[in-house]
């Protein structure tokens, strides 16, 4: 017989020695060369500037569905002080909200590996025993574990959102935004901890150029394994992965808000790929006619007819009556929540504001109530804010591209304003109600 094939400290386990720690709450436990200062305060660096940006972008996004404006806008009804920062939304420039939700949604999908990278590197950090040598270090704890845990919800819930229109019990927009206060507090809590020491350890291996001496540093809070296994990598060639794959989620993700022939890039967005098909109407579809349950008896020439409501009284029109009124052009793009858009597409139909004028508000157009003939789905109704209406560019759209809508795209007749999330641009229009909402 030959040797055992494991000798050495392997073998030892079979004579009860300690060498290797079975348990994660042993430093020994953890054994890779990759962990250390240098190597988690770049990763922190990089989230630090990226998720300040998503949390910003964020509260953008839900300040551009006008909460504060009317009931069915707000999906958060019970925010409280958390809504303080809310204003009433822009229409320009018309880009606006097709720029900052694609940034939300591509910058996290792009920090995702980022962020996995950091946390794998803090991961002995969460094992430590024991659990609060002190109430300041236990306030540590509890701050690194809803950072953790926060991180890992936030995006979690908002990739799931993206890709699968989401799966989570309950409503996504209520549990994201609480989720991200809460995570962005501990993130905060961290940042102003552990920043000056992450800026201070990359200055000196900067000045240095030398990441070799941290694997010897052994203070209490290293993150440096006590008996690191041998290098496969270097430090910088783990961060050249890391950053590889960020690259490579980036570039299959931004085709989706770019549109044109990048959306062919957009491999990994919801709405990649070639458009839906050819034709003027051949763009991104959030929802069909089908699964809204539009009823195409309903949408008809004879049946259907829209109900404008307002000062002087209600006003009923058809397809043809709304066709001999003024009608104008826009070019907007649609923008949607879950970070795709489509180009500029060539709307034309009747100004919101001309449709006001008919009862009672001439030259000064309130706020308006749309309703639609959807029956499924969410945003059946929505306001849109006086400087919506106003604005010439946004219209009742009858035509797009030169064509008739087609009932995918909201026949007989949808909203478009510009700057809009794409849910407030309500396809199948019913009704119009103007006045204080």
């Amino acid at each position: 017989m030959g040797r055992a094939p494991f000798p050495g400290r392997f073998a030892a386990y079979g004579r009860g020695m300690p060498d290797l720690p079975r348990l994660p709450t042993s430093p020994g436990f953890w054994r890779s060369p990759l962990r250390g200062r240098w190597f988690t305060s770049v990763l922190g660096l990089v989230l630090l500037g990226g998720i300040t940006v998503l949390f910003v972008t964020g509260l953008v996004s839900y300040a551009a569905y006008n909460p504060n404006l009317h009931p069915v806008n707000d999906t958060t009804p019970d925010k409280g002080i958390l809504g303080f920062y809310l204003f009433p939304w822009p229409t320009g420039p018309v880009w606006l909200y097709r720029f900052t939700q694609g940034l939300h949604v591509t910058l996290g999908i792009t920090l995702v590996p980022v962020l996995l990278a950091k946390l794998w590197s803090v991961v002995p950090k969460l094992f430590t025993l024991p659990p609060a040598r002190s109430v300041a270090h236990a306030l540590e704890r509890i701050s690194l574990l809803l950072l953790v845990g926060g991180g890992l919800f936030e995006f979690t819930t908002g990739v799931l959102n993206i890709q699968l229109d989401y799966v989570f019990p309950g409503s996504f927009y209520p549990l994201h935004f609480y989720g991200a206060w809460v995570f962005f507090a501990a993130f905060v809590a961290h940042a102003v901890l552990k920043t000056p020491a992450a800026v201070r350890t990359v200055r000196r291996r900067l000045r240095e150029g030398d990441e070799s001496n941290e694997s010897n540093e052994r203070d209490a809070d290293d993150l440096a394994a006590p008996d690191p296994d041998p290098p496969t990598v270097s430090r910088r060639g783990a961060l050249w992965l890391v950053g590889g794959g960020s690259l490579l989620l980036f570039l299959t993700t931004v085709g989706q808000s770019l549109g044109g022939p990048f959306r062919r890039t957009a491999l990994l967005a919801p709405h990649g790929g070639a458009d839906p098909a050819g034709g003027p109407n051949g763009f991104q579809i959030n929802k069909t006619a089908a699964y809204a349950g539009i009823d195409a008896a309903e949408t008809g020439e004879e049946a259907w007819r829209l109900v404008v409501t307002g000062r002087t009284g209600t006003v009923r029109l058809s397809r043809a009556q709304l066709l001999r009124l003024p009608l104008h052009s826009s070019s907007l793009p649609i923008a949607c929540v879950e970070g795709w858009s489509t180009a500029d597409q060539w709307w034309r139909g009747v100004r919101l504001r001309d449709l006001a004028a008919l009862v009672g508000y001439e030259g000064d157009p309130p706020d308006v109530f749309v309703e639609s003939l959807q029956r499924h789905g969410a945003f059946r109704r929505a306001a849109l804010r006086a400087n919506q209406v106003a604005d010439p560019r946004s219209l009742l759209a009858l035509y797009v591209n030169g064509e008739e809508l087609s009932p995918d795209h909201g026949h007989p007749a949808r909203v478009i304003v510009p700057a809009a999330p794409g849910v407030l641009n309500t396809k199948w229009v019913a009704r119009l109600t103007f006045g204080d909402l």
